[in-house]
């Protein structure tokens, strides 16, 4: 794909595209308060996007995205999140996120025993327009964290190896880099000015 100049936008969904997802709690409020947290919602993640078609206990199939969406990079802070994905087919974000969003929804909701919405409004999804966006937009979700290199929330081990699943595609990101250690210094050299030249950020 050739990235266009195009102006970007929340929520224009085009084809053959990349996206830069993000939500937070209601309120600011937590979405993630423990470790079983972190799991159900990267056990959402898998189901998803896995190779593999997932079922349930009465062996009806999950909703699908494997082929139609891929997952670059990822975030989960404990009031919010980042993701960063490519679609192939133009409305496959919207369809992903309800199936994402509802089934964490329902499980929050039924763990801390409330009701009412978890996240704030509906999710943003901005178009990344152009090559230097997209690494730029990786590293911003990598360095969310004030301990970027030790926490087990974002998705920098499967970019260091360390970890590997078929639901995580960090691939398109590391092919702008000569290997995997020129991302690494990437994210070491990056200086936070007070401007974003990005806009990318998100109050936490």
């Amino acid at each position: 794909m050739a990235i266009s100049s195009i102006s970007k936008q929340y929520k224009q969904y085009s084809p053959d595209s990349y996206y830069h997802i993000y939500s937070r709690g209601v309120n600011k409020a937590p979405i993630f308060t423990c470790d079983k947290d972190y799991a159900i919602f990267f056990g959402l993640l898998k189901r998803y996007l896995s190779k593999q078609p997932a079922t349930n206990n009465k062996s009806r199939t999950y909703p699908h995205y494997y082929g139609q969406l891929e997952l670059l990079a990822y975030a989960l802070m404990p009031n919010h999140f980042h993701l960063l994905v490519y679609q192939a087919e133009q409305r496959t974000i919207e369809e992903f996120m309800r199936s994402l969003l509802t089934s964490y929804s329902k499980y929050f909701n039924r763990e801390y025993k409330r009701v009412g919405p978890v996240f704030q409004s509906r999710y943003l999804a901005k178009l990344i327009v152009n090559e230097a966006q997209l690494y730029h937009i990786s590293r911003y979700i990598h360095l969310n964290p004030i301990n970027w290199r030790g926490t087990p929330t974002t998705s920098l081990d499967f970019y260091t190896g360390k970890r590997q699943a078929d639901w995580i595609k960090p691939k398109r990101i590391l092919d702008l880099f000569k290997n995997t250690e020129t991302y690494i210094k990437f994210l070491e050299e990056y200086i936070d000015d007070e401007e974003d030249p990005l806009d990318i950020k998100i109050d936490n």
